[in-house]
């Protein structure tokens, strides 16, 4: 089973009529891992504190609604983390947050995870924002020291970060517990403290060394890379699609690529290192195919396992 910890929350999205209406849509990075490994049809189960009110509610409706199992949801009367998102003309997001005293960021270490959880995705503001963050974090720690394959993918939103320094020594602290690390080519930059542009390549392989079996890239539309436990650099084109935006894109890239870790046996931060070029591509293809349906339709929305069936056929 793959645990995916932090938290859901209410994106508020241009309606695209033009007179300003927001639309609530569900959200935030680690609920919508879930959904997509959910989605794809492999055992997933969501760690956080939703709330009681109606948002939080719907947020619990859709995890089982996409085969997301409750058993480490916890819930509370605090309100749901809302974010407002603002789109580019080529379908970027950018997001404002109203996060004083939500529900996610109360959560309680749940203790030892159960004994079928084989694998733990964390990321984004659970990382960040605290009681909530120390509590992930303690997680993170003693789950790895447990043999679990660990994930990371920061989704940096330097908005809620006051000391980008603190932050950023804080990342470095996580990597030797951390078996996959899966980064977009903006956060690896912003990680590293380079100007746009720059090459984060270096960067990478210096993170790997110190603790993760492999490293995921999204490149945006330049499409994904991995460097692999040999050190090589792999990399795969995008799919060419229409896009409506990119909300969730890289949420998809992370649990597309824990469900084929999942559905391959290798669900492990040894096997992980193990995989090859060949079985590196085929991980990378199954996730861009998995975000481009994603970035199609609004909001994030990430696919079903038939829809990628239908996709190959």
């Amino acid at each position: 089973m793959i645990v995916v910890a932090g938290e859901g929350l209410v994106d508020l999205v241009p309606s695209g009529t033009g007179d300003g209406a927001l639309l609530p849509r569900l959200g935030g990075g680690p609920y919508n891992v879930a959904i997509a490994a959910g989605r794809l049809g492999v055992p997933v189960s969501f760690l956080s504190r939703i709330s009681t009110d109606a948002f939080g509610d719907a947020l619990v409706e859709r995890l089982t609604e996409s085969g997301v199992g409750l058993g480490l949801v916890q819930r509370g009367p605090e309100p749901t983390t809302l974010a407002v998102v603002t789109l580019a003309a080529d379908g970027s997001a950018r997001y404002g947050f109203y996060v004083e005293g939500t529900a996610d960021r109360l959560v309680a270490d749940p203790g030892p995870l159960p004994a079928e959880a084989a694998a733990l995705s964390f990321g984004t503001l659970s990382m960040v924002l605290e009681p909530g963050a120390s509590a992930y974090e303690s997680v993170l720690r003693r789950e790895s020291a447990r043999g679990l394959l660990t994930a990371l993918d920061p989704n940096v939103r330097p908005v809620l970060i006051p000391d980008a320094e603190a932050y950023r020594k804080r990342f470095q602290t996580w990597l030797p517990h951390v078996g996959l690390l899966k980064v977009s080519v903006e956060d690896a930059r912003w990680l590293a403290g380079l100007d746009e542009d720059a090459d984060v390549l270096p960067h990478l392989r210096a993170w790997q060394q110190a603790g993760p079996a492999a490293i995921v890239l999204t490149r945006g539309g330049e499409g994904l890379a991995a460097l692999t436990g040999q050190g090589e650099l792999v990399e795969v084109p995008p799919v060419r699609v229409t896009v409506a935006d990119t909300i969730g894109a890289g949420d998809t890239v992370q649990g597309a690529v824990l469900a084929w870790l999942h559905q391959h046996g290798a669900l492990s931060a040894r096997a992980v290192r193990e995989l090859n070029a060949e079985q590196w591509r085929a991980a990378l293809a199954y996730a861009g195919a998995a975000a481009a349906i994603t970035v199609s339709r609004a909001g994030a929305e990430p696919p079903y396992a038939a829809e990628l069936v239908r996709g190959e056929a």
